[in-house]
């Protein structure tokens, strides 16, 4: 049972996050989905103007990355081009730009979200194609806690025991928790291997049951988590490590608990054709995923935490990243087609756990 006083801090860690999504421009329109009103008065004064549906985490590093393409293209092309910016929980994202929100280019965090918009008859090519299967940024599921780690956290076994109070946020509306659930469960695969010598399906189950039971939210978006969680709710987040190694890099005093076995996240990107085709944009939404992997967009994600993709990039900044002796794909634990079956349909795991059943 949650005291008042925590009940209280919980209620305005959600107005706080409520706060951040706000001014993020959750609107449907393309005029409306920009980042305040001097995105939408410079784009009256640009050559060409780029709108942009992105998932919540990545908004820091474009802030440095919109700029610099900004003056790629002036040099390039003599075009001065402009930003509309969406920042969202990329499920509610995804469902944006299925829904007929007029993004050039869909950056989410996970295939499936892009799948969605695919599905949605919005991109129509081959986006898997393209360099690194699409992919511009890779993280791994790790977990945050206070300056010090006062409960001596040390993986995936203490978010079981009684008292820790642990935050991730909804896989319905956010990408980022589907990534922590398949760590979790993941994880939990890894254990029966070494406990029973097979890969039980009932054991990850109950050992994302145990961990859940101890969960204090489940806010909308990675990023709204991490907004409750520097509030002051709960022990322990499972988040991304590039949110945690951004937040240390602005003076945050966190942990960064690794555990031993986690699933490496592979974030994409992907030009939403029937919009660029739409708007005429199609040339610089295809140069702007292309910049999103090149070395010099590499080394700014790399500089906010993010593991980069580009193999040149990566081997100069692996000293950053930690490597779990357990880390594991999505291809662990099937696939996406298989990982939405087993956890997220509405007979799956996850709903199962929500459930009680």
């Amino acid at each position: 049972m949650i005291n008042n006083r925590a009940t209280s801090r919980r209620m305005l860690a959600l107005l706080l996050a409520g706060a951040l999504l706000l001014m993020t421009a959750a609107g449907c329109g393309k005029a409306s989905q920009t980042n305040g009103q001097d995105a939408a008065s410079s784009a009256q004064d640009g050559d060409l103007t780029l709108v942009i549906g992105a998932y919540s985490v990545v908004r820091d590093a474009f802030d440095e990355l919109l700029p610099q393409f900004q003056a790629q293209w002036l040099q390039q092309t003599g075009q001065k081009i402009v930003f509309q910016q969406s920042y969202e929980a990329s499920g509610t994202q995804a469902r944006a730009i299925a829904g007929g929100f007029e993004a050039d280019v869909a950056v989410l965090a996970m295939e499936g979200d892009i799948n969605k918009v695919a599905k949605a008859g919005f991109i129509t090519h081959d986006w898997k194609a393209q360099n690194h299967a699409g992919m511009i940024t890779r993280s791994i599921v790790v977990l945050g806690t206070r300056a010090g780690n006062p409960l001596g956290v040390t993986g995936w076994d203490d978010l079981t025991k009684d008292g820790v109070k642990v935050l991730y946020p909804n896989p319905k509306t956010s990408g980022g928790a589907q990534w922590d659930i398949n760590a979790m469960y993941g994880a939990g695969l890894k254990k029966s291997e070494e406990e029973l010598g097979t890969k039980d399906p009932a054991f990850a189950k109950s050992y994302l049951e145990k961990i859940h039971a101890n969960v204090e939210s489940l806010d909308k978006s990675g990023r709204a988590s991490m907004a409750a969680f520097e509030y002051g709710v709960g022990d322990v987040i499972v988040t991304y490590e590039n949110e945690l190694l951004s937040r240390i890099k602005q003076g945050v005093a966190y942990d960064i608990v690794v555990p031993r076995d986690t699933i490496l996240i592979e974030n994409p990107a992907a030009v939403v054709d029937k919009n660029v085709d739409k708007h005429g944009t199609r040339k610089a939404a295809e140069a702007f995923v292309a910049f999103l992997q090149s070395e010099e967009a590499q080394r700014v994600f790399a500089d906010y935490g993010f593991r980069p993709v580009d193999e040149k990039v990566a081997e100069e900044s692996k000293e950053r990243f930690a490597q779990p002796e357990g880390l594991f794909d999505i291809t662990y634990l099937g696939g996406w087609e298989e990982v939405r079956e087993t956890l997220y349909s509405k007979r799956g795991v996850w709903y199962q756990v929500l459930a009680g059943i």
